[in-house]
């Protein structure tokens, strides 16, 4: 018997699918032929604490046991850079949580192809973690399908329909219908809504890029840093052996499979090489993901206001890895009515009906 159909197959309705499965007939529908294509199997995820606002900041702590207990976590830190025009921001930074400011020699020692001439303040981030995003993801299909979950790819939704207390959904390879309906589409999101006759929220995919690059100087970056510039119009870090840059944009897009445009990365490519001495010449690769945000930039996670058995799970943003556990927790807890483990604060931040 299926009790809870999830539409999407990322991140965020693989954890949920592996949360809820334990005690519950659970369907996770992907209208791509692989679990995770778009969002998660683009993500250079880490983790950091204090990267997004007080209530990402809150998911992401209390998601750091699980990361610990599934060994995805490896030590990089993220060094913070700034410009003159940018020294202003560096106080904040410093002030964080497991922060602390460095000289500018000892940023220079550990990445040595910085620019000092343009570089004036520099913060280390020294909780931030590598985040091994599909190992991370593929624990929890593999809970969610030894727990009995049904996992069905290629299964694009056609029509959503309400009947007998009953959601009932089409898809290209079958119908499926259950009391309860999360909407985990990501990008599509408010598309999904609109099928079942709900009212958007405004969850808006925002295009993000990424260049990959040599190593810079063939030098061994393994143990280099993430490098971020403080106002995050570019971010650098190590990838397989490569150095991959983004131009950390937020173009608004239609929901899509995304790709990267040369003109963004270019001048992405641009601010970065403000910051090094060494030349960007050639690009070996680059892809493009889509982070999906409610208009007040925090998650949406609970049930509709209006229509019964319809639950949000949906604008995570670039942070919904790293907050996967903690959300899935919640959102277990609030479909099964039981007492969730954040206080009521979060809660209100997170649903659905709050103003956004």
């Amino acid at each position: 018997m299926t009790d809870i159909i999830i539409v999407g197959g990322g991140i965020a309705g693989g954890s949920l699918a592996a949360a809820l499965s334990n005690s519950a007939g659970v369907v996770l529908l992907e209208a791509e032929d692989v679990f995770g294509y778009h969002a998660t199997g683009r993500s250079a995820a880490m983790y950091e604490p204090n990267y997004g606002n007080n209530v990402i900041n809150t998911l992401t702590r209390a998601s750091h046991a699980d990361f610990l207990a599934a060994d995805v976590l490896s030590p990089r830190g993220v060094m913070i850079l700034a410009d003159e025009s940018e020294e202003h921001l560096m106080n904040a930074y410093a002030e964080a949580q497991n922060n602390e400011r460095i000289s500018l020699e000892e940023a220079k020692s550990r990445v040595p192809i910085l620019d000092l001439t343009n570089i004036k303040d520099v913060v280390m981030a020294n909780a931030a973690s590598d985040l091994d995003v599909d190992k991370l993801f593929q624990r929890y299909l593999k809970t969610a399908r030894g727990n009995g979950a049904r996992l069905i790819t290629n299964a694009g939704v056609t029509n959503i329909s309400y009947e007998n207390s009953k959601w009932h959904v089409v898809t290209a390879v079958g119908d499926f219908s259950a009391p309860i309906l999360v909407n985990a589409a990501g990008a599509w999101a408010d598309t999904v809504a609109g099928m079942a006759g709900i009212v958007p929220l405004g969850i808006q995919p925002f295009r993000r890029s990424v260049a990959r690059l040599p190593a810079p100087a063939g030098l061994d970056i393994s143990n280099w840093p993430m490098l971020v510039n403080a106002t995050e119009t570019w971010y650098a870090k190590p990838d397989a052996g490569k150095w991959v840059v983004s131009p950390a944009e937020e173009d608004p897009v239609d929901p899509r499979d995304a790709w990267a445009d040369d003109m963004v990365l270019a001048e992405g490519l641009a601010r970065y090489q403000e910051f090094v001495t060494e030349e960007v010449t050639r690009v070996e690769g680059n892809w493009a993901g889509l982070r999906s945000f409610a208009p007040d930039r925090s998650p949406v996670v609970g049930f509709d206001g209006i229509a019964k058995g319809f639950f949000w799970l949906a604008g995570q943003g670039g942070y919904g890895v790293q907050t996967s556990p903690a959300l899935s927790a919640l959102a277990t807890n609030l479909i099964s009515s039981r007492v969730p483990d954040f206080d009521t604060d979060i809660i209100a931040a997170l649903s659905p009906t709050r103003a956004m």
